[in-house]
């Protein structure tokens, strides 16, 4: 009897732990909080600073303040080389082109000291006008004993010009700067320009063609004059200096029934 009732007790004690630790685990506080980030409205977004690289300026190459010899060198080309010209009267400047290689390329830019006269060709004699046109420096042309220390003749009047009953005669690129009806540049400029002329038709050109024009013949600036009287004029020598713009060789040129015609290079 005895044994029965210590039994029953175990018994009662197990069941009452039991349901103590059942109640102790269904009970006990989470340590776990769900928390929830509340982000204030006028909180600004964050974002990650750029800056911006200045614009790389490229300036263009200086081709008036040049050294004569180390050009050349840069170019890959020597005194000899065929030569071409260009000018343009409202910018006063003279660029002398010479060949490397299969195309001519740009050798130096010369400011001009003195030219006569306004935009528009030479029209006559005594006129005290620069001409333009289209016109080409044979040897015979070539005058290394001028009173203006050296100079060439540009060979006015041209076909077109006599075509048109255009007079006038002596017209040059020479040293000094002083011009009656001719284009100046100073004694050293035009030592560089007759040594690199003088030296190409030694050497086998039979011409240099020397261009005149009236300005850098742009669209733009075609635009700017063509209420011109010499607009006609003037769209028949850009027709000259679109071709060497796009070639980068001097076009064959032509005169037929009074007006310039060009044609594909010949050299």
């Amino acid at each position: 009897m005895k044994k029965y009732l210590l039994s029953s007790l175990s018994l009662f004690i197990y069941l009452l732990l039991f349901f103590a630790l059942v109640f102790y685990i269904f009970n006990k506080p989470s340590k776990i909080q769900h928390t929830k980030t509340v982000i204030p409205p006028d909180t600004p977004h964050i974002t990650k600073e750029v800056t911006l690289a200045k614009p790389t300026v490229v300036k263009e190459k200086d081709l008036i303040h040049i050294d004569f010899d180390n050009r050349l060198t840069e170019l890959d080309a020597k005194v000899g080389n065929p030569i071409f010209i260009r000018i343009f009267k409202e910018e006063s400047l003279l660029e002398v082109w010479i060949k490397s290689n299969h195309e001519y390329v740009l050798f130096k830019l010369y400011p001009i000291c003195a030219f006569s006269g306004h935009l528009g060709p030479k029209l006559k004699e005594g006129d005290k006008q620069s001409p333009e046109g289209f016109y080409k420096v044979t040897k015979h042309l070539l005058n290394p004993k001028s009173k203006f220390h050296l100079a060439f003749n540009l060979g006015y009047p041209n076909t077109y010009d006599k075509a048109h009953k255009r007079t006038g005669s002596y017209l040059m690129v020479h040293g000094e700067c002083v011009s009656i009806g001719c284009y100046a540049m100073t004694n050293p400029k035009i030592e560089e320009i007759y040594k690199l002329v003088e030296q190409a038709l030694k050497k086998g050109q039979k011409y240099v063609q020397v261009h005149a024009f009236p300005f850098y013949m742009t669209d733009k600036n075609m635009a700017k004059y063509s209420n011109r009287q010499w607009y006609g004029f003037w769209t028949e020598l850009k027709e000259g200096y679109d071709y060497f713009e796009a070639e980068k060789l001097p076009p064959h040129i032509k005169v037929k029934n009074g007006h310039y015609t060009i044609h594909e290079a010949n050299e």
